[in-house]
Order: structure tokens, then sequence, then C-alpha cells
């Protein structure tokens, strides 16, 4: 079976791949990507996949239902935060309550994917607008910090994770990450205020992050609280392998392999009460079936 998922999935799923093999006996290929491209793949491309995990899961409600899928579930979360080293310069002073002040100074290499085709990168341009937004009357900065930050961050090829390579190398001193970097790779992550991390799926913070917008290849993209999604394609040529791997990831095993690498399972999952009738019986029976996800609708 083939599976394309984002970036941030790949220490997750990867684990998850060699439990589930050994288990099934079912062979897993997978292929990580920014959320955006490994949609794209089955959009645009015309490739067909087994399961699609992204980081998004409104890229799946938005652009793969109808046409490409029937249902989706949601089964965890994440939240923004920095990912940085001892060597990283002004590390000896980088604080939660002073990161906007380091991110922009021109001594200091920082960076972020790319919106066009990694959630993370709209995602990081998103959490520095944000902090110049209020909440409850009160900012951490003002706008001119944000174009100070923007104008700082560079933005490489690839996902959040090919990043985490350069921060190692001494290349990056900075780069924004979602906090479950931590887990899985030897890097420090400083987690930042709820008001910026999109990690909170309560109305107030809802209304507060879509604030924030970012435009990237012609798309626009509106703030919300993070949320992955996973979708057996229509186009699947194993659909049935598909749903396995679905119903493993959101049951005890990969729950557990979720939480041991910094993400934050659903649990149940979720699924949009408008598409449970299409939902595989082996996947329903371990999600309930809502309209909305807290002030997220489905």
């Amino acid at each position: 079976m083939t599976i394309f998922h984002a970036g941030s999935l790949a220490a997750p799923f990867g684990d998850a791949e060699s439990q589930f093999e050994q288990e099934t006996g079912i062979q897993v290929s997978r292929e990580a990507k920014g959320s955006v491209g490994s949609m794209k793949k089955i959009t645009e491309q015309g490739r067909k996949a087994d399961v699609l995990g992204v980081s998004d899961f409104r890229l799946i409600r938005d652009s793969m239902v109808p046409k490409f899928a029937d249902w989706y579930t949601i089964f965890t979360t994440n939240a923004m935060a920095i990912a940085y080293t001892a060597d990283s310069k002004h590390a000896d002073q980088f604080s939660k309550d002073n990161w906007w002040e380091i991110l922009s100074k021109e001594d200091v290499t920082v960076a972020h994917s790319d919106p066009a085709v990694d959630p993370n990168g709209y995602r990081s341009v998103m959490a520095m607008q944000l902090g110049a937004i209020p909440l409850s009357g009160e900012k951490l900065y003002d706008d001119s910090t944000v174009k100070a930050m923007e104008d700082v961050a560079t933005v490489p090829s690839g996902t959040e994770t090919n990043m985490i390579g350069q921060l190692e190398a001494g290349k990056l001193d900075y780069a924004w990450e979602y906090a479950s970097a931590g887990a899985n790779h030897d890097v420090e992550v400083l987690s930042l205020q709820p008001a910026v991390d999109l990690s909170r799926a309560t109305a107030k913070y809802a209304a507060h992050y879509a604030k924030a917008e970012v435009k990237a290849a012609g798309n626009t993209y509106t703030g919300a609280p993070i949320a992955y999604g996973m979708c057996v394609p229509s186009v699947a040529e194993h659909p049935d392998l598909g749903a396995r791997w679905v119903e493993y990831m959101i049951t005890d095993p990969g729950r557990k392999i979720l939480t041991d690498n910094g993400l934050r399972p659903v649990s149940p999952a979720v699924v949009p009460k408008a598409d449970a009738d299409s939902v595989p019986d082996t996947v329903m029976s371990n999600a309930t079936a809502e309209e909305s996800l807290g002030p997220m609708t489905l």
C-alpha cells in the first residue's frame, strides 16, 4: 500500500510502518512531502495513494471531498514552536518573553518552510502576524516587528523537517517548526504563547487565529487551530488496506505512537457527520461523527 503524507508525520508514520507491517504482513510505501504538495500528487498529478495524511484537515475538506475522497478523519493536533540549538546565535538569551526580538535580529538565520507547499509555512507566517493582533486587549509586539521577522526569515525548499538537518549542521540558528519536532530530533524547541501557536480549539482562540491570513501560489489560507486529517482517496488501489492503516492510527497502537512523537491525538477520532455513511465500519467503530470539532466546521 502507498501513503502520501505531511513531513511532520514522517516520524510517527515511520514508527507505525514497522509495527503495522509486522502485525499485518502488509508492505507499506511512504512518500513524505508538504501537505499541499502531497495532496496535489493526487488532485493535479493523477497519482494514486491508499492513504493521504495532512497537517491541515481543511485541505482534504476543501480540495479532496467529494471528487477525490468520500470521507476523512481528524486524528491528531500539534502546536507551532521555534526550534534551535545550543549553538544558535543568542541562544542563551532566547526565551518565551523575547523570541520575537531575537528573530528580528539581522545577524541570525531564521527559516520556515514554503507556504505554497506546506501548512507549516503558512502557519509560520500566521504565527508572526498573530503576535501583533490584540487578544483580550493585549498583543506581544507591533506591526514593525512582524515585518522585521518576515524580512529576516528565509524560505528553503521542502518541508519543515528538512530544516532540522540545517539546524543541526549550524546552517540555521532558528527554524519555525511544530512542537512535536522536539520529540524526535536533537534540537531545542521553544513553546510559544497560545495567542500565536495555533493550538487552542476554542471559539475565543479560533476567532483570533482567523484574523491571520496568508496568500501563497494563488491560494488564501486563514488561521485556525491545528488539526491533522487523514483519508482513503477514492482513487486508492487498495482502499481496504488504506482503511486498515487509518484504523491502526486512530486506535491505541497509533495513538501511542503519535503521543511518543510529540503529537496530541484526538480521541476518539472525528469524522464529518455528513460523510459518516461513507466511512468504513472498521474506522467508524473507532470514531465519532460530528458536525464540528470545537469551533471548526467539518
